[in-house]
């Protein structure tokens, strides 16, 4: 292991992981000690393993308050998006989701190329991923930030909103809490999760891309995903050539 890529993922003695916690798919849970557990923790225990250093979890409610401590982790575990890549150098996905629509009873949408007109209103929780998409592909509907996907549901709910934007498997218990609302085929995207590290750590970057090319080709995250039971995660497509 090269001395360079130790120093700055581990320029402490110990990796220092940013987890975002509001992804119930990649965070399922707290270790006895009150660790989060989940594939992410894991993902980043392996790099730690593979780096020999000890790990210490930094959590966060979201992933935009995730992104934002770039500096303050070494490295942080959540979806590839342009707007926090000026910071973060991304690896290729590990994971991915399915974002759609939930739409009310009787709703008169049926496909989402439907969703996006002018006298549609889109709860989504703010700064999510799938939000930073909506924010650069809605032309026409209006897009309704809260802060987290329970409160934009509740929102949703109260104010009569036209579609609730989220992650596919998140969004099925909202559904069945609403009878009569469906979630639409399809995605219109794919929230692709990957490992971070500030721009300046060029050879950790490199070595990040090649321990998550190699974790998809192990089976590795094939195995974190059936090991923490999780429903709606996919690993991501391997890289080409």
């Amino acid at each position: 292991m090269s001395s360079d890529i130790i120093a700055q993922l581990a320029p402490t003695g110990t990796l220092r992981a940013g987890i975002n916690l509001s992804n119930p798919l990649l965070v399922t849970g707290r270790t006895s000690a009150g660790e989060p557990s989940g594939v992410s923790p894991d993902m980043a225990l392996a790099i730690a393993e593979r780096l020999g250093v000890a790990i210490t979890y930094l959590p966060f409610a979201g992933a935009g308050e995730t992104a934002d401590a770039v500096g303050v982790w070494d490295i942080g575990l959540i979806a590839a998006e342009p707007q926090r890549a000026e910071k973060i150098a991304f690896t290729l996905p590990y994971c991915e989701i399915e974002a759609t629509y939930l739409v009310p009873p009787g709703s008169s949408l049926a496909a989402l190329a439907e969703v996006d007109r002018p006298d549609v209103r889109i709860a989504v929780a703010g700064r999510a991923a799938y939000d930073l998409w909506l924010t650069r592909n809605i032309r026409h509907a209006t897009l309704v930030r809260i802060d987290g996907l329970d409160n934009a549901f509740q929102r949703f709910v109260e104010d009569g909103l036209e579609a609730l934007a989220g992650l596919r498997p998140a969004l099925l218990p909202q559904a069945a809490s609403l009878p009569g609302s469906r979630i639409l085929d399809g995605q219109f995207t794919a929230v692709r999760q990957a490992i971070g590290t500030a721009r300046a750590n060029g050879a950790a970057a490199a070595f990040l891309d090649e321990f998550v090319e190699e974790a998809k080709a192990s089976g590795l995250v094939a195995r974190l995903i059936e090991k923490h039971k999780v429903t709606g995660l996919s690993v991501a497509e391997r890289a080409p050539g």
